[in-house]
């Protein structure tokens, strides 16, 4: 795995170890339960060199309320912060979002990293986003007043054997409806673009960023592979099952924000050398093949099929 020792801050160890058994009994890798808003559960007695803070509930994040969306993410944001001063680590890396820019114009095919845009203030709707904001300042205050090296990673949309199929992200929604459902479903009207990265190169861009990524600097994380939600849903249907039908509900959007969702990563690849080693199909069909093999393991069916991919608001699909 790694040549360093790695400790895994976890609500529930033994279930993570339950789910992920060839993970779990990596060499060097050991678990600590705790909460990040719980600072009395946090390893102050231990010494750290590197943190990665990427504890935020964006799977169940909707299911929280605006007020407890904000405050998990600012109160965790400082307690691991205070941790990694205390314990005396040297780099941080938090895990933003690409939901910091707000809306992005029509007219940006891609948003870089200097881009001033920020989500409405006045909307409680996009609690998380304001909370990732404020995030990234903690970052930047503890950075002067502790000398800690931080670096951030706005994150996009993901892809990957660990996506939730049944959650709010609408490429889950799709490949879950390709193997288990009569049609293919799309809940608006397929146009909004997006770019989806392999969790592959997630871990790996995300590792490159905490030991390699410059002090105070802020990296996009996500693919430069545009495809709109209507093309990503007929993807996965041909990929899957070709004679499925895809159905477009053009169903009015709440919120139409983040029409466009595409990130500028230009920067992360030239100063990391990073690019995108997984292209979108067989991202795709190894999260079909995770999800069989899931599936069989466990005799299951998929969940219930409620219809979750219009992406409003301010969560990652």
């Amino acid at each position: 795995m790694s040549r360093y020792p790695i400790v895994v801050l976890s609500r529930n160890p033994d279930k993570f170890k339950n789910s992920h058994p060839s993970v779990a009994n990596q060499h060097g890798l050991t678990f600590h339960k705790g909460d990040v808003q719980n600072r009395t559960s946090l390893p102050w007695g231990d010494s750290f060199s590197h943190v990665l803070h990427a504890a935020t509930d964006s799977t169940l994040g909707p299911g929280l309320s605006p007020i407890q969306r904000f405050q998990q993410i600012v109160e965790g944001t400082t307690n691991i912060l205070d941790l990694a001063v205390a314990t005396g680590a040297r780099r941080f890396l938090l895990t933003s979002s690409g939901g910091i820019y707000g809306p992005q114009p029509t007219d940006l095919e891609a948003i870089p990293e200097d881009w001033r845009g920020s989500p409405p203030m006045d909307e409680p709707s996009t609690a998380y986003s304001q909370a990732k904001r404020a995030a990234e300042h903690l970052c930047a205050l503890y950075r002067e007043a502790h000398g800690l090296e931080t670096v951030i990673a706005r994150c996009f949309a993901f892809v990957g054997r660990d996506l939730p199929l049944d959650a709010h992200f609408a490429i889950g929604n799709f490949i879950r409806d390709a193997l288990s459902a009569e049609q293919i479903t799309v809940a608006g009207d397929g146009t909004p673009l997006r770019t989806y990265l392999d969790q592959t190169d997630l871990a790996h861009w995300l590792w490159m960023l905490m030991m390699n990524g410059q002090d105070g600097e802020t990296f996009n994380v996500g693919s430069d592979q545009v495809i709109s939600i209507a093309e990503l849903a007929h993807l996965v249907r041909d990929l899957i099952s070709p004679n499925k039908p895809v159905r477009i509900l053009e169903l009015s959007q709440q919120v139409a924000l983040r029409n466009r969702y595409v990130p500028d990563i230009r920067k992360t690849q030239q100063q990391l050398g990073l690019s995108v080693t997984v292209p979108l199909a067989e991202a795709i069909r190894c999260t079909v093949a995770a999800a069989q093999a899931a599936m069989t393991l466990h005799k299951s069916d998929f969940p219930p099929k409620t219809r979750l991919n219009s992406e409003p608001g301010n969560t990652i699909s």
